[in-house]
């Protein structure tokens, strides 16, 4: 090879690694564009995520109901308060009628946000009351932290 050959190859080598990487004014404006977009995105897929657990707080509810409808057919009652829920899972002292499990680990049973569901029976009418406090594991609450209850 010719030194004038050997001198283009250096040159096109030198000139390569100049162009190799990225400088700073490009890198931050790529950390701006994927700033911006996520600023959009997070707050729609934390809307969703809340609308997601409600809708499954509601449809663990309906599957509690369907569970204490098949404790009824078989002890003519449901479990009482004290009993509550966890009858489902683990038979309630003096119930011979008993033939579960109507729900698997229903008596560690917990709703989206980690809080127990309440249970109870209306003396009145008989009816089941389960429910969900929601969000705020308050009693209560408006919006994003109403309660989910089983006769809405």
């Amino acid at each position: 090879m010719k030194n004038s050959q050997i001198d283009v190859l250096k040159k096109r080598t030198c000139d390569a690694e100049k162009d190799a990487g990225f400088t700073l004014v490009e890198l931050l404006v790529v950390l701006a564009i994927i700033g911006l977009v996520s600023a959009f995105a997070v707050p729609q897929v934390l809307r969703y995520l809340d609308t997601a657990k409600e809708d499954a707080a509601r449809v663990q509810i309906r599957n509690l109901e369907a569970a204490l409808e098949l404790y009824y057919i078989d002890n003519l009652t449901y479990p009482d308060d004290e009993q509550g829920i966890a009858a489902l899972a683990v038979q309630p002292v003096g119930e011979s009628r008993w033939n579960g499990p109507y729900l698997k680990g229903a008596d560690n049973l917990k709703d989206p946000w980690g809080h127990p569901y309440l249970y109870g029976v209306d003396d009145d009418t008989g009816e089941i009351n389960i429910s969900s406090l929601g969000r705020d594991g308050k009693v209560g609450g408006d919006g994003k932290d109403a309660d989910i209850v089983n006769q809405e």
